[in-house]
């Protein structure tokens, strides 16, 4: 879960059901299916697939020469609840020898930049640089924070990511900074986001503190971890780990979640979409299959918002309506690797502001955060340009019949334009996920409120898991699933 309020998709009451059949088998429903089989008197549990794997967005290609690309996440960040409870998991799944951390105390960690003007720019990494007139922004930051304790607080229930940012904190931090940081965490639009959905903590503190700066230091929307310390939560503490990934690449962890499946006795199902979910008379749900159908005590659904709404029955409106509104993009992700050390810049990687550029959205530097990825012998450099997302079908069209080459090209020429870079690749992949980012608009928690209150009104035997609703990152999803089997035991 993001830190900050939080809304419960699920029908609780009564005993753990005897079948529970999951929907979706990414990184949402492996979580969900294990957290099940951890339960007292664990029912059985039956986890359906559409496609040929599991792990949904988390993709990793291994090359022959021994290089890592990776075409979802990659890399999960270490802060927070969420995060040590995501490391307590790959503890218990025997993955530690695998972990590749990024401590804060690594300069690319600290060294980020905004592509605007048509130069890199170094957003500010220290407490000296906050004193400092960095470009593209006219004032030194420290401007910004100062004068934040001072504004009123807002009334508003709900405000974009933008309009609170620039009253807040002043325009030019919400056109370069946080336009850049909603393409890079939502590919989204931060004129259309909610900032009461998207970043829920930072509401929260203004709501409850008048002021960010003071809800955040007061640990505003933290929310208390009550997990097991496990060697590797210690190791992670005392190196000031910032984030982490897995030596074979992050489809390693959704890999190890499915065999520990197995082991336990989940029968998975790939190949397998779900046509239609539809009440029982006695209380339980059918889950039509081709071929088949199969009955549940209840069902845990992790697909997107709008997919599990067309599987749902019409006399459930009110929920499939609510479903249908919470919409999502898609991007492009191009892996590119090149002969040679030839960035001009040591970092993480860069953003781009949309006044800028709409259909960039960054590019990820990934040879410098693990360079332990890059292929054997001769130095190469591992880059992932980012594509799309609210500005796709503007930029390339309709994200199901653009041609690879097109953004293959696009890519070469983003890379060469804001990097300098004007060598071929030796390796280019493309990938392009469809509606993989839900976008939270404004009003977003009005969905979750009348999703929540149907569920528990009706008592319908259905749980709704995934990106679609309390947060989009690895940590979310998998924190989001686990409470919801929490819930549903308790």
């Amino acid at each position: 879960m993001q830190d900050g309020e939080d809304t419960v998709l699920v029908q609780a009451d009564g005993p753990m059901p005897r079948t529970v059949v999951v929907v979706g088998a990414g990184v949402s429903g492996l979580a969900a299916a294990l957290h099940l089989t951890r339960t007292a008197a664990a029912p059985k549990v039956v986890l359906l697939e559409a496609r040929e794997r599991t792990g949904g967005w988390l993709q990793t290609t291994r090359t022959e020469e021994g290089a890592i690309f990776e075409h979802g996440p990659r890399g999960v960040r270490t802060s927070g609840a969420v995060g040590k409870n995501t490391l307590q998991l790959v503890s218990e799944l025997g993955l530690d020898p695998e972990v590749l951390p990024v401590t804060y105390s690594n300069a690319v960690i600290r060294n980020r930049y905004l592509f605007t003007g048509g130069k890199l720019c170094a957003l500010p990494s220290s407490i000296r640089s906050v004193f400092s007139r960095l470009p593209p922004f006219s004032l030194p930051l420290v401007h910004s924070l100062v004068r934040e304790p001072f504004v009123r607080r807002s009334r508003e229930a709900d405000e974009s990511v933008h309009g609170f940012f620039t009253r807040r904190f002043g325009q030019e931090l919400a056109d370069y900074g946080v336009d850049s940081l909603c393409r890079g965490v939502f590919a989204g639009d931060s004129r259309r986001l909610s900032v009461r959905s998207c970043f829920p903590a930072l509401f929260q503190a203004e709501q409850s503190f008048g002021s960010v700066l003071l809800g955040m230091l007061a640990g505003a929307g933290a929310t208390k971890w009550d997990g097991v310390q496990t060697g590797m939560l210690e190791r992670a503490r005392r190196e000031r780990w910032a984030q982490w990934t897995l030596r074979a690449g992050m489809q390693a962890l959704p890999e190890a979640m499915e065999a520990a499946l197995r082991s336990r006795g989940v029968e998975i199902h790939l190949h397998t979409p779900v046509t239609q979910i539809r009440p029982t008379a006695d209380g339980a749900c059918q889950v039509l299959i081709d071929g088949g159908t199969l009955t549940a005590d209840h069902v845990f659904s992790s697909v997107p918002a709008r997919v599990l709404n067309r599987l749902l029955p019409p006399a459930w409106h009110p929920l499939t309506e609510a479903l249908s509104e919470i919409a999502s993009v898609s991007v492009a992700v191009v892996n590119l690797e090149y002969k040679g050390l030839v960035l001009p810049v040591l970092g993480f990687g860069h953003l781009v502001p949309s006044a800028e550029c709409g259909e960039i959205l960054g590019v990820v530097y990934d040879s410098c955060a693990f360079p332990q990825q890059d292929r054997p012998g001769q130095p190469t450099t591992r880059l992932t340009v980012m594509m799309g997302g609210s500005w796709f079908t503007a930029a390339f069209g309709e994200p199901g019949s653009v041609g690879a080459e097109l953004l293959r090209q696009r890519a070469i020429t983003a890379v060469r334009q804001q990097l300098g870079i004007a060598a071929q690749p030796l390796r280019t992949i493309v990938r392009v996920h469809q509606d993989c980012i839900p976008q939270y608009g404004l009003g977003h928690w009005k969905l979750l409120t009348a999703i929540s209150e149907f569920i528990e009104h009706n008592r319908l035997p259905l749980t709704l898991i995934g990106a679609s609703y309390q947060g989009v990152s690895v940590n979310d999803c998998i924190y989001q699933a686990q409470r919801g089997v929490e819930c549903l035991r308790d």
